[in-house]
């Protein structure tokens, strides 16, 4: 705890003076950061994009503060988990780690409280064979590519009816689209992404 603490309290005198540092590309700052391991380094490329991540969280969460925690968290994951990977895209890559903080996060709670999400999937039990493994991140990052491939109505429509729990009703108001054409991208959506994720969970 005394070291989540000291890491916390470096971030955030890092990120009241990154400003100046701004024009460094993503680029040098992770190579910075995998070379020297200064957390100066990290703390200004996380700083740019800190509010993105904030967003993907509260978009989840629905809560100010367990995305504030959840945005520390996801630095301090940072720490070691930038160091493991060859990152090409920044950006991308922290938004696949961000999604899939915000994912196992939302897992534990419903194990917590004794609410398994396969049990929300009651319009489409087909959806199961989905199911993530919360300990292999893996293979939340394999549905994160596969998302990727479906279109933007199919995609928006499977994260909020899926992901964000709503029902057919919810996902139409929320959307604007058609109450029929929702059940559509639902459909079409969840057998795209049942291909795609078998296919890479093969290699």
């Amino acid at each position: 705890m005394k070291d989540k603490f000291s890491l916390a309290t470096q971030f955030l005198k890092f990120i009241k003076n990154t400003a100046g540092k701004r024009q460094y590309e993503d680029a040098d700052l992770i190579a910075e950061y995998k070379d020297t391991g200064d957390l100066d380094a990290l703390g200004t490329l996380y700083n740019k994009y800190m509010h993105l991540v904030f967003g993907v969280c509260f978009n989840y969460f629905k809560d100010e503060e367990q995305s504030k925690d959840a945005v520390m968290q996801i630095f301090e994951e940072l720490v070691q988990k930038l160091k493991a990977h060859e990152v090409q895209n920044f950006k991308s890559w922290l938004h696949v780690l961000t999604r899939n903080h915000c994912l196992m996060a939302l897992r534990k709670s419903a194990r917590q409280n004794n609410v398994s999400l396969d049990d929300t999937f009651v319009e489409n039990t087909d959806f199961v064979h989905l199911d993530i493994d919360n300990t292999k991140e893996t293979q939340l990052t394999i549905m994160e590519k596969c998302m990727e491939t479906l279109t933007e109505e199919q995609r928006k429509s499977v994260d909020l009816f899926y992901l964000q729990e709503k029902c057919y009703k919810e996902v139409a108001e929320i959307t604007g689209y058609d109450m029929l054409k929702v059940k559509s991208y639902i459909q079409n959506g969840k057998r795209k992404l049942k291909i795609c994720i078998e296919k890479n969970s093969g290699e």
